[in-house]
């Protein structure tokens, strides 16, 4: 389970940080109670890993040699696909997923009324919604699935919400100080060359008793 833990913790570590999830909850903790924003956004990622590991538990009921193979194609493509990016891009901040969420928080705020007249409870209703349609279908999300499938779904579901509560916490106490200082290159690169070292991994280590 320690090593399923990890590889979910590492996952999602490096590969949320700087992306749309992130920055909605770095630019509505300059607006919210911080506390209940981080609340909000880390409730919807733990709502989304659960979903994931379940479906991930669901593949498992295939043939173990499918999901096996399935997982190190998935895992591989992942990565040759964001190694490419990455190798295409300018040395330059998240802009692109900043701007995306800074207009996705700007409509939310226009409705902000039809959260309710509670401040504290508009802000967790706020940060919960825009936190799971922003991570629904995101790449992280089938890679979680990929991973559940493939390794042992507790361990990474453990991982996985950890990762979260750790990337939510940077971005709502110290997101405006990192913002500017993340590069979508070097992220973009680094996530590629991990979902690679995941396929290798599971290839090495063969088709595993799953639980």
């Amino acid at each position: 389970m320690l090593t399923a833990f990890t590889a979910g913790l590492t996952l999602i570590t490096i590969s949320e940080l700087g992306d749309k999830t992130f920055f909605i909850a770095m630019i509505l903790a300059t607006r919210h109670s911080k506390r209940w924003v981080f609340l909000g956004a880390w409730s919807a990622l733990m709502t989304m890993t659960l979903l994931s590991v379940a479906v991930g538990k669901v593949f498992q009921l295939l043939p173990q040699e499918f999901t096996f193979y399935a997982a190190i194609l998935l895992f591989t493509i992942f990565g040759l696909r964001m190694l490419i990016q990455g190798w295409r891009m300018g040395n330059k901040p998240c802009e692109d997923e900043c701007e995306a969420a800074v207009e996705t928080v700007e409509k939310a705020e226009a409705n902000l009324s039809r959260w309710g007249s509670n401040p504290a409870w508009a802000a967790f209703v706020e940060a919960f919604s825009l936190t799971l349609m922003a991570e629904w279908g995101d790449r992280t999300q089938i890679a979680t699935i990929t991973l559940a499938a493939a390794s042992q779904a507790f361990g990474v579901a453990l991982g996985a919400i950890a990762g979260h509560g750790i990337c939510t916490a940077i971005a709502v106490l110290g997101g405006g100080l990192i913002a500017g200082r993340i590069s979508e290159r070097t992220l973009t690169l680094s996530g590629g060359a991990l979902f690679l070292i995941f396929a290798i991994v599971t290839a090495l280590q063969g088709m595993p008793k799953l639980s």
